[in-house]
């Protein structure tokens, strides 16, 4: 039975007041909820001065679009606002269709993840009542089931079917643990993390973000021994990064992607410099290994909201 147009709008009104609260009320932030678009550029074909024009706004919607991801080479999954509420959106490359993927009534999804091995998908779903756990959800009729039921997982990133790292969330700080999901055993190998988690192309290991001692590092783990290295510092502000297959590290700041090559580089030089009037505050990022198109996270700039 399909909910009255009041009825869908009191949930939806009920649900932001609640979430609002939630994250307000929460010592780490895990969905910051600003007024966030999804864009693409091909890499392949930009210089480091980029055109306004190069750049595509997958998105295109008021309010909360984050936490990108490739589905495969032509499929992209991120979260996107619709009716009050967060839900997973697939956005398709080549024709530009739209299809929801899911719509929990009482909850949002965050995060969405395709699960190695599978054409079903991860996400992280914040209820109404501040339950957040991580799900697995069917591709084709988007039911759902919890993954991890005992942990309040912030982040996560899949390094196989049955290992799973997360950025967990601990008293007022996220932890790094790794899960062996067939025997539901949970290993913390790093107190107070950051929200970014990428496999390192070529390697076995998993990069994550230190913030320990007031520290902002780039660090890597080998989820199966647990050893950790520091790879470098962070520019100043930075929370997010990606890998290119040739071993380079991204990070985004304002309107300018930085590069830093570990063994290669001592200090992070300019990658691209996006059209400052088009993108501002770049965060979350996500590239293919194959055909080397980065999504990145922005807002769009006051100045350009405005024009006719």
């Amino acid at each position: 039975m399909t909910s009255s147009p009041a009825l869908q709008k009191k949930r939806s009104d009920r649900f932001r007041i609640l979430l609002v609260l939630f994250l307000a009320t929460t010592p780490t932030l895990i969905f910051s909820q600003a007024d966030t678009e999804v864009f693409l550029l091909d890499l392949v074909s930009t210089t480091q001065e980029v055109d306004r024009s190069e750049i595509r706004n997958l998105s295109q919607n008021p309010g909360y679009d984050n936490q990108p991801s490739f589905y495969n080479d032509s499929l992209v999954l991120f979260s996107s606002t619709r009716n009050g509420q967060t839900d997973v959106l697939a956005y398709t490359l080549s024709d530009h269709g739209k299809v929801w993927k899911t719509d929990t009534p009482g909850g949002g999804e965050y995060s969405p993840t395709r699960i190695p091995g599978s054409e079903d998908f991860s996400a992280i779903r914040l209820d109404e009542d501040g339950k957040q756990l991580l799900y697995r959800y069917d591709w084709k009729t988007g039911k759902s089931k919890p993954i991890l039921k005992n942990l309040k997982v912030g982040y996560h990133l899949w390094y196989s079917p049955e290992l799973l790292v997360s950025a967990v969330l601990v008293d007022d700080r996220m932890d790094l643990v790794v899960s062996h999901l067939k025997s539901d055993t949970h290993y913390t190998f790093q107190k107070n993390v950051g929200r970014s988690l990428h496999r390192i192309p070529h390697t076995q290991l998993v990069s994550f973000v230190n913030r320990e001692g007031g520290k902002s590092e780039l660090k890597s783990v080998d989820p199966v021994s647990g050893a950790t290295e520091v790879i470098t510092d962070l520019p100043p502000g930075v929370q997010d990064v990606c890998w290119l297959m040739d071993g380079r590290v991204l990070a985004g700041s304002g309107s300018t992607l930085w590069q830093f090559y570990p063994g290669i580089s001592d200090e992070w030089t300019v990658f691209r410099n996006l059209p400052e009037d088009e993108v501002e505050g770049i965060t979350r990022m996500a590239t293919h290994y194959a055909t080397g198109v980065l999504l990145f996270v922005a807002e769009i700039p006051l100045k350009r909201k405005q024009e006719p």
